[in-house]
């Protein structure tokens, strides 16, 4: 599989991941790595309490895709 944004430009550049949410093949110049919090919600009483866990998710998007998740900041 080939990079989707490098095959627009007439270029032959091999994918090394796809984007998580429309599927694009992506090469590394053209892929968005977003490490994502990881929280554990734990009882505490009546309510719950909410800690932050100190690994990260990684999640690969490409940037069309990034900044449309991102676009409301």
């Amino acid at each position: 599989m080939n990079c989707y944004v490098c095959n627009k430009l007439g270029k032959d550049t091999p994918a090394v991941a796809i984007c998580i949410l429309c599927g694009m093949g992506l090469c590394p110049e053209h892929l968005v790595r977003e490490e994502l919090p990881v929280f554990q919600d734990v009882s505490a009483g009546m309510g719950t309490v909410r800690h932050k866990m100190p690994e990260t998710l990684p999640r690969i998007l490409c940037s069309e895709c990034y900044h449309a998740l991102h676009q409301a900041k």
